[in-house]
This record gives structure tokens, sequence and C-alpha cells, in this order.
């Protein structure tokens, strides 16, 4: 049975007199990608903290499995562009990596030839695949992914979305990934959850962009590359979309 790392039951966060997010039920098991997809201001962000253990819930449970590693890839970060950075710098600006770690982390997110590269040279999808790759150079459990493909174009969100599966292959991590729209995360993913301040439907990928409730918010256009992009299985989905655990 794969190892439960998160749960939000319920949850929901009360600020100002209005609710942010409210009745958001999450669970993320270990090698699972579960994909947080909504508008901007849908409570994306909010959930996040509350799977991150950062904020605690107003009403609801969230259980985090004790002693588990947990990384996080911010939407954004601010990094003073005019020092001189190289990719081996940034994987060391924390804390000393061995350097076999560093390439080897590197490999996994397919930038391991620009080790010694100026960060300020690389692309958008190069420097998301180095957050990428600091992010879990300690292995962790439960990875969270906060708009990863932010400012990439569409061959390189495809890229991504492949390096998120080496991800979980070599890691045995799971992932939570937030998105504003489905896009080709739709083919990656083992469960789906569209948020709107409240969960509006949840289930496999196939079976959530039939939902009224996810047409209302994106549209009936359905993305051609779902067909082109399935990702592997080594496990089986129930009905709603969550792996089985069975076996």
């Amino acid at each position: 049975m794969k190892k439960k790392l998160i749960e939000l039951n319920s949850c929901g966060v009360f600020r100002n007199d209005k609710w942010l997010v409210r009745g958001v039920s999450i669970r993320v098991f270990k090698e699972q990608i579960v994909t947080l997809i909504g508008p901007n201001g849908s409570g994306k962000s909010t959930t996040a903290k509350m799977a991150l253990g950062i904020l605690k819930p107003d009403e609801g449970t969230n259980f985090i499995q004790e002693g588990i590693k947990i990384s996080y890839v911010p939407q954004k970060i601010s990094i003073d562009w005019s020092l001189p950075l190289r990719v081996i710098d940034f994987m060391n600006l924390i804390e000393k990596n061995n350097i076999n770690n560093i390439i080897e982390t590197l490999s996994i997110t397919g930038i391991g030839h620009l080790l010694y590269q100026d960060v300020r040279n690389l692309s958008g999808g190069e420097f998301q695949r180095l957050l990428m790759a600091r992010a879990i150079i300690k292995e962790p459990d439960f990875l969270v992914l906060d708009e990863p493909v932010q400012g990439v174009d569409y061959p390189g969100e495809i890229a991504l979305y492949k390096t998120i599966q080496e991800i979980v292959k070599n890691v045995k991590c799971g992932i939570l990934l937030i998105s504003h729209n489905l896009h080709v995360v739709m083919s990656q993913t083992d469960h789906v959850i569209c948020l709107n301040g409240h969960v509006c439907c949840s289930g496999a990928p196939k079976s959530i962009i039939k939902e009224p409730e996810y047409i209302k918010l994106f549209g009936e256009s359905m993305d051609p590359t779902l067909a082109l992009y399935e990702h592997e299985h080594d496990h089986k989905h129930l009905p709603d979309g969550s792996i089985d655990n069975s076996h």
C-alpha cells in the first residue's frame, strides 16, 4: 500500500470576514501526482500552505505524515541578478552539497550539462529545472510545485511535465502541482482537483473535463496533447482518479 503523505479534510481558511477557501479535501500518496487547478484568486496558494503545514485551517483537519521531508518550489523567487552565480553555486546556496549528488540531481531535471553555466543566462525552462533540482536534492517525500511552467513556452511546458514524471520515478515522492489551467498538465497527473473558493469537482483527468463546473471555468476546449502525453503507470486508478493502494 502506498504511504499517505498529507491529507486535508474539509478544510477552510477565514480571513477579514470572508472565507478564502472552504471545504477542501485533498490526499497525496507517495509516487502520486495530484494537480490543483483554478483561476487566479481561487484559493490555490492558501490550500498549498495548508498542505505544507504553514497555515492552520480554521475549520476541518489537516494531516501531515510524521517525519516526512517536504520541499517547495515557489511561484516566484527573488535573486540579485547582478551577482555572478553559477548553477553549482545556486545548488549550494542554502547548504553545501556533494558534487556527485548535485550532478545526479541536475541530470534528473535535464540540466546536468549546465553545471557551470551562469544562472543569468538560463532560459525560463532551464531556471525552473534548476529550482526543481534544488528542491529534490535532499530527496523529499512530498514536493509542492507552485505554477512551475509559468513564463515557459508550450514546448517547454511539455518538457517540464515530463521532468516532473522523472522526479516521481527517481525520487519516489508525492507531488502537489498547482496550476491556473490544465493544458498539458492533464495528461501528467493521477488526480485533478478543480478549485474556485471551494472544490468544484475532482477526479481522474478525463472525467474532470466533462464536469459542468470545469467547463464553466475553463470552457469546453480539450487539449489535444492529452492523448499524446499519457503518463506511464505502474499502478491502477479507482473510478474517482485516486490510486488503488490495495496491491
